[in-house]
């Protein structure tokens, strides 16, 4: 029996990361025990005493995910430059990171959420997503919301519907990417997007 108090026999940090391309790679679903155990290096028992379950490590990794290659939308947190230059930041460097052939293209949190209704064992796994997706959201909101206090949009700008025109195309820029779209035609859709906001978008 293990002494008290021993430390973990394992690097949780490579753990995560391991779990992390597996899922991202794999979505959720996909992705099993067995394969969890394969790509970590730890045995049932070890993924269980960790993580509780497969959601467990689920939720921690896509927390590794989002202190990690998933930081660059935090971008559109930054009250510290412009709300147009914000949402371009937002854009362009998630192209850049969905793209970046060193990891699985697309975003992990866009491609790994459930496509029907959720079973139990599935819950945690929807619900740790879908509130990235959420904050993710609401911070091109606000950036929206100041770009008309500010005059970059007009007064009677729609800020829900530029809220989803943003965030829809952020979110789809997954999809186009694991379809072999390239990063300077998702770039060229990106400045689209912004030509609509210089244009005073409603």
């Amino acid at each position: 029996m293990s002494p008290a108090g021993r430390p973990r026999a394992f690097d949780m940090e490579v753990v995560l990361e391991a779990a992390m391309l597996l899922f991202w790679e794999q979505g959720y679903e996909a992705t099993s025990l067995a394969q969890l155990r394969d790509a970590t290096g730890l045995s049932s028992a070890s993924l269980y005493g960790a993580f509780g379950s497969k959601e467990g490590l689920f939720e921690r990794a896509v927390e590794h995910y989002i202190a990690g290659p998933g930081s660059v939308t935090d971008a559109a947190a930054d009250e510290a430059v412009s709300p147009r230059a914000a949402v371009a930041r937002l854009l362009h460097a998630s192209i850049d990171m969905q793209t970046d052939p060193s990891h699985p293209p697309g975003c992990l949190i866009a491609l790994s959420g459930t496509v029907h209704p959720p079973m139990a064992d599935e819950a945690g796994a929807r619900r740790v997503v879908a509130a990235r997706r959420a904050t993710d959201r609401a911070h091109i909101r606000e950036c929206v919301v100041r770009g008309v206090a500010s005059g970059e949009l007009a007064e009677d700008t729609d800020v829900d519907g530029v809220t989803s025109m943003i965030h829809g195309f952020l979110l789809g820029v997954s999809t186009q990417v694991c379809d072999g779209t390239p990063a300077q035609v998702l770039h060229a859709g990106a400045d689209a997007v912004l030509a609509h906001w210089d244009g005073k978008g409603h």
